[in-house]
């Protein structure tokens, strides 16, 4: 093998990648000044990004098809380590979402089951496409089946956790890597009217009964729908302020750390807001196209490679990337309820950040497949 065309990657992501890292860095850190213990979260983010390029190398180093071909075993140890969330984690803002290593941090296994998920769903369409050059309706079915087994166990214990937005998450991977693996489309009609039903369902209990709903489906889960449905009048101490920060910062904005307001979790949830408040509408439209920009550069990637896998693989990414931007960008501007979802490659995060540059390592590979002399 070539060892010099094994490790060319494609430079317009990797300076997309690096842009992302100067804006991500300077907003952490201007975020810092809202946070009352004054952490260093800025330096942190660039050590965890240092630590990300690691992996990138690593799965550049031993490349897709070893990692595909050992998606199962990271399936069950993905598995395992929500089990053992639910058994052992300490919680954290009653929740059981983060395993607490001193002197690390905190690790959260829900974001490594994402790529993992992916990583198995694209395996198992490409085995039963491979196997059934045209499947039968009985066919599709059991295929249907077993997906639907294979999201259902991580989607259970992520749910108990709780975190609903990450089960979200899961679902809209599978809806997309399904949508692209060319089944009958007739499925997701049937899908959607089941969905339409079962939520139509919990909403008629919630509205008329709320004590019936609390019996069935518990008060934490009662909490969340209550949440979720309160976030169309636009009320709260931190949307409100990050909408006045969002607005004050005019066309260039305040300048850099300079961010005028308050608004808890500016470093995660809210950090848009920290950067728009900083540089204003232009910067914010910058950062925009940048993501857009990326984005795209990921379809075409797909749209290019002439492996199906890759092309399930991508769109698996790229359908939770674009979930995961509007969602953030939009509660920022109170146009989705707040669901705790961060902004991808921006929000501070080690188990993000790093299950996004393996991402990136699986990308790089994807697009200069044909460089590195991969069959």
């Amino acid at each position: 093998m070539n060892k010099i065309s094994k490790y060319k990657i494609d430079k317009a992501l990797l300076i997309t990648l690096l842009s992302f890292i100067i804006i991500s860095i300077l907003s952490i850190y201007s975020a810092q000044s809202l946070l009352p213990d004054g952490s260093n979260l800025a330096l942190r983010q660039g050590i965890w990004y240092l630590i990300g390029f690691g992996f990138v190398y690593l799965i550049m180093f031993i490349g897709n098809d070893f990692i595909i071909k050992n998606a199962w075993i990271l399936y069950i140890i993905g598995n395992i380590s929500l089990v053992l969330l639910l058994l052992f984690a300490e919680p954290i803002s009653d929740a059981k979402c983060w395993f607490s290593i001193p002197g690390i941090g905190t690790i959260q296994p829900s974001e490594f089951m994402k790529i993992i998920l992916i990583l198995v769903l694209g395996h198992v369409i490409k085995e039963f496409n491979e196997t059934f050059s045209n499947p039968s309706i009985k066919e599709e079915f059991f295929f249907l089946l077993k997906v639907g087994a294979i999201v259902a166990i991580p989607s259970i214990l992520t749910f108990l956790q709780p975190d609903t937005g990450v089960v979200l998450i899961y679902l809209l991977i599978t809806i997309i890597m399904l949508f692209i693996s060319g089944i009958r489309y007739r499925w997701f009609v049937i899908l959607f009217l089941v969905l339409a039903l079962s939520i139509g369902s919990v909403l008629v209990i919630y509205f008329l009964n709320t004590d019936l709903f609390i019996k069935i489906f518990g008060s934490s889960f009662f909490l969340r729908v209550d949440r979720l449905l309160d976030w169309s009048n636009k009320s709260g101490y931190q949307l409100e302020n990050g909408i006045v920060a969002i607005g004050s910062g005019g066309l260039f904005g305040h300048g850099f750390n300079n961010t005028p307001i308050y608004f808890p979790e500016a470093q995660t949830d809210f950090i848009f807001a920290v950067f728009a408040s900083n540089f204003g509408l232009m910067g914010a439209l910058l950062l925009l196209l940048l993501i857009a920009f990326f984005d795209i550069k990921l379809i075409l990637t797909a749209m290019k490679s002439n492996s199906n896998i890759n092309k399930y693989i991508i769109s698996g990414i790229v359908g939770m990337l674009i979930y995961q931007q509007l969602q953030n960008i939009g509660m920022t501007f109170g146009l989705m309820p707040i669901t705790g979802i961060t902004l991808p490659f921006i929000s501070y995060g080690g188990s993000s950040l790093i299950s996004y540059m393996i991402m990136i390592g699986i990308i790089f590979n994807i697009s200069n497949q044909a460089l590195r002399n991969i069959n």
